[in-house]
């Protein structure tokens, strides 16, 4: 047995270097925000002083439409009455290529979340545990340690773990700018493996997400196709994260790369797509995570893989009959749309209100929030961090800073708005122009005296009273829900 130390932790000389790296970013601002919420969750009654939970990108907005399913579909369990005789077939081992009923389910999904546009291969259906489990196996089975994957930032924060913690791939940032709101050119793309080949490395591929996270944006199909040429004529691959494809909550279509696979002359073996439930369906808690590659050697080296990841039997069994039920899928997507569209437009408008701008979007579960006028020293990714540091201890909101993102200019933050009921998100709301409105009249204070009076007024213009924000957030919801403006991506208006 190893050595200790006096406080019970093993010495860091019997530990591999995998497990005492510092490559899982675990220590950065975006987890720190968690572990802040962890110790003083947020909750109206219990703890209404807590801290509000936005940093988390969670759909919660439908879960009630999977609750009613379940219950109307007991046989889907192998738990109920109803289920329990198939416990026996289901309770067995299964191999790591899956229940054919998941694979063939999760493919039909995968194809009516994009719009019915294209279809998906079940034999190329990959099991992982969750998104995670996906984005690690993809880099295991494409790049050996020290290669090079090129990453559009902003980018997701863990991103650092999932990619290169334990495989020992390095990113390399594919800058973007606020000059042309957050987009991904191919020339910026030019621009990174120019750099990254002229330092020796080796650049084995490019991965992205889209729709975008923490942006809330989409690719159009040009971009993607010119993309596809680009990896094509640089014989790299490419993997594109579509976990949020079904989150579009405006009428722009989501182009999924299987279009352009299909649309296009390309070489499909460099073409490999990540999916999961956790976003479009609100199901993080399952962990099915999807490697989805038109390359067979890839499928058959993930397949391999997977086995340190599966997705429970019991699991795939109820997914696949919920997920083979078109009627309640179609529902589901439209309701998941609109609700959505709903949501970010309280929370904009909100945010709007009390003097803040976020990046345009249209799908995500988040908004890219610009706070820039806030920081104490305008480009000081310091001040950044200080300002996020009051926000979670003062303001008492998780949010999370831009440098998590790997973002290039201080100031921006990402905020979750889709996990939580509408009662919290209230809260936050009067919280955030509290903040606001308390600043205004710090900067107003030292003001000379001369100007005093006109401070003051300008200071008193801007503050609301509770009773008008509450008033207001119930009319935009009110209005959201009965606005014949806001038509889902999923209609089928809009597929015809």
């Amino acid at each position: 047995m190893g050595s200790l130390k006096k406080s019970g932790g093993y010495t860091g000389a019997i530990l591999s270097r995998i497990a005492t790296n510092d490559q899982h970013g675990e220590n950065s601002e975006y987890f720190d925000g968690w572990k802040s919420y962890d110790k003083n969750p947020f909750h109206l009654s219990r703890n209404p002083h807590g801290i509000i939970q936005m940093g988390l990108a969670e759909n919660q907005l439908c879960l009630d439409l999977i609750k009613e399913w379940i219950k109307e579909n007991p046989k889907a369990s192998v738990c109920t009455p109803e289920g329990v005789h198939q416990f026996s077939d289901i309770a067995n081992f299964q191999d790591y290529h899956g229940l054919k009923e998941f694979r063939q389910a999760i493919a039909h999904f995968m194809g009516k979340a994009r719009g019915g546009r294209v279809t998906f291969d079940p034999e190329r259906i990959v099991m992982s545990g969750g998104a995670t489990g996906a984005n690690e196996t993809i880099m295991f089975c494409l790049a050996d340690p020290g290669d090079v994957f090129l990453v559009p930032s902003p980018y997701y924060a863990a991103f650092d773990r999932d990619l290169r913690w334990r495989t020992g791939v390095e990113i390399v940032p594919v800058h973007c700018s606020s000059s042309n709101n957050f987009k991904l050119t191919v020339e910026a793309v030019e621009w990174a493996y120019k750099k990254a080949t002229e330092s020796n490395k080796n650049v084995k591929g490019l991965l992205f997400t889209n729709p975008s996270n923490p942006l809330g944006t989409i690719l159009d199909k040009d971009t993607l196709e010119n993309l596809v040429r680009f990896v094509t004529k640089k014989n790299i691959h490419l993997v594109v994260d579509e976990i949020y494809a079904a989150t579009v909550f405006a009428g722009e279509n989501f182009v999924s790369v299987a279009e352009v696979v299909k649309d296009s002359e390309v070489n499909a073996d460099l073409i490999h797509i990540v999916y999961s439930l956790s976003k479009d369906m609100g199901l993080p808690g399952f962990r099915v995570g999807i490697v989805y590659s038109y390359n067979d050697s890839v499928v058959s080296c993930a397949r391999k893989m997977s086995s340190f990841g599966l997705v429970s039997s019991q699991t795939q069994f109820m997914l696949a009959s919920m997920l083979s039920d078109d009627s309640f899928v179609d529902n589901f997507l439209m309701e998941s749309s609109k609700r959505l569209g709903i949501r970010h437009g309280v929370f904009t408008l909100g945010l709007k209100k009390a003097g803040i701008n976020c990046l345009i979007s249209t799908a995500g579960l988040f908004v890219w929030m610009d706070l820039r006028h806030l920081l104490r020293v305008r480009n000081s990714f310091e001040s950044e961090i200080e300002l996020w540091h009051i926000i979670i201890d003062k303001v008492k909101l998780n949010v999370s800073p831009g440098s998590s993102f790997q973002c290039t200019e201080p100031g921006w933050f990402r905020v979750c708005f889709a996990n939580m009921d509408d009662d919290t998100l209230h809260v936050a709301l009067l919280r955030i122009q509290d903040f606001v409105s308390k600043n205004s009249n710090k900067t107003a204070e030292k003001a000379s005296d001369n100007d005093q009076v006109i401070q003051n007024n300008n200071a008193k213009k801007q503050k609301w009273k509770q009773s008008n924000l509450r008033l207001s957030f119930r009319r935009l919801y009110e209005d959201g829900l009965s606005s014949p403006g806001i038509m889902s991506p999923h209609s089928p208006l809009l597929r015809t």
